[in-house]
């Protein structure tokens, strides 16, 4: 199954501001707080869509230890992304690596995001904690869906920039411009 994008059309604005990431591949991180949900569905959306544009990596400022089997369900039943690899690790094991964006998925990680070294481009894309929500199992895969829905939108408007357009207000618009989609 081919990945679903959510094509957005970009505002004028985007196309602003002097460029900050110019190479190939934009190391990206995306952080939150147990690494067992939002920050893996992130990691892999966008290193799908990305195509190669990317190179992405998730991780938690308190990680879980385990991913969750819904965040997993979810990219393999609505987008065709095998994740079994994916693991809930944490934010010490990036400490010197160097990233064009951090990106923070939850309110907790932004809060509490490490200072990463050579002043990397931050954001932030709060979504609900889908892996909170109670009820059966109906219930919480449509928490998963809804999260996941949000987060694609927002990596697709991300993989739709040329390079020389990605923006520290670019990247940060992203996340205020679809923070009610869920």
């Amino acid at each position: 199954m081919a990945p679903v994008h959510f094509m957005i059309p970009i505002a004028p604005r985007f196309t602003e501001n002097v460029t900050m990431a110019e190479k190939h591949p934009c190391r990206v991180l995306i952080l939150c707080t147990g690494n067992s949900a939002r920050s893996v569905i992130g990691e892999f959306l966008l290193r799908t869509a990305g195509e190669g544009r990317f190179e992405v990596f998730s991780a938690g400022v308190s990680p879980t230890g385990k991913v969750s089997p819904l965040a997993l369900w979810v990219l393999r039943d609505r987008y065709g992304i095998d994740a079994a690899a994916a693991r809930s690790q944490s934010t010490d094991e990036y400490r010197d690596e160097r990233f064009d964006v951090v990106i923070t998925v939850c309110d907790h990680a932004r809060e509490t995001c490490p200072v990463w070294p050579n002043q990397p481009i931050t954001a932030h894309w709060g979504s609900p904690d889908p892996a909170a929500v109670e009820g059966d199992e109906g219930h919480r895969k449509q928490a998963f869906v809804q999260v996941a829905s949000q987060i694609a939108a927002r990596v697709d408007l991300l993989c739709a920039l040329p390079d020389e357009k990605i923006l520290a207000p670019v990247v940060r618009e992203i996340g205020e411009q679809h923070r009610n989609l869920a």
